[in-house]
């Protein structure tokens, strides 16, 4: 599943390319035509990201909600466009500010709806503070980590407690740190925490710019290759059975709250 900087790095996309000019929605699945007859034609105001939420503001009010889940994508293209290929939920036409047109489809998301500014208020009162937004408040997560005795691991994927963190950073960060996921989250120190979230906010931006997740200091960026082709190298993540790139344990795995667990239990001892 796609984490936060994913989100990120789109809304700045589309935000760049579509705000301030009138979008042509169409849904060639058919599946949001409803909300895409609402919106079609209208001025995308702007175009952010809360967690692992993508929101388009249009200068109705109305709003266009995506969560991406295990298999959306969208496609970015530009003039001209050809016919849809495949389950197009929504597509994007239009032009921002440049003048340039630019297009988006968007396939196969666990969400894509239209929201009223009441109802994009009640889903971020749900959310965790987003390391990647400037108003978040560390200190709101902390107050619940703080108090918990569920494992730290299990907290930093749980979108009410930090938004927008998924297994990648929650394994190489607890890595990184020598923590291990087990630990529970009353047991975590004030201190711990400010590095953690320090550490999460620099490697977050780091995915951002590059639109990859670079997890490994460049000392220990070496050895062993990364999990696949394309990625970049990690400690632990999808590493079980492989030897720990700083101390040669075998990296270990479990589930933990119905998601795969990775850590190094030398490095992260409990």
């Amino acid at each position: 599943m796609p984490e936060g900087h994913t989100l990120h790095r789109l809304a700045k996309l589309h935000h760049r390319r579509f705000a301030g000019g009138v979008v042509r929605i169409s849904s060639p699945q058919g599946r949001f035509a409803d909300g895409a007859a609402l919106i079609d034609g209208q001025m995308l105001t702007q175009a952010d990201a809360w967690g692992k939420h993508l929101l388009h503001h249009y200068a109705s009010g109305l709003v266009v909600h995506v969560h991406l889940g295990l298999y959306g994508k969208f496609t970015e293209s530009t003039a001209p466009f050809g016919d849809p290929v495949g389950q197009v939920r929504m597509r994007m036409i239009g032009a921002g500010r440049s003048g340039e047109v630019f297009g988006a489809d968007l396939r196969g998301p666990t969400a894509c709806e239209i929201l009223h500014e009441s109802e994009v208020e009640t889903l971020v009162a749900r959310l965790g503070p987003d390391p990647l937004r400037r108003d978040a408040d560390p200190d709101l997560a902390w107050q619940r980590i703080r108090r918990s005795q569920r494992p730290i691991g299990a907290l930093l994927m749980d979108q009410g407690v930090i938004a927008g963190v998924g297994n990648v950073y929650r394994a190489e960060l607890l890595f990184r740190h020598g923590i291990s996921p087990h630990r529970p989250g009353r047991e975590v120190s004030t201190g711990e925490w400010g590095e953690l979230w320090a550490d999460l906010v620099e490697l977050m931006q780091v995915g951002v710019q590059r639109g990859k997740m670079h997890v490994v200091r460049s000392e220990h960026d070496h050895g062993a290759p990364s999990y696949a082709a394309d990625r970049p190298r990690t400690y632990v993540y999808r590493r079980v059975g492989e030897p720990c790139r700083l101390c040669g344990t075998t990296v270990l795995h479990a589930v933990m709250e119905s998601r795969n667990l990775f850590w190094c239990p030398t490095c992260q001892p409990c």
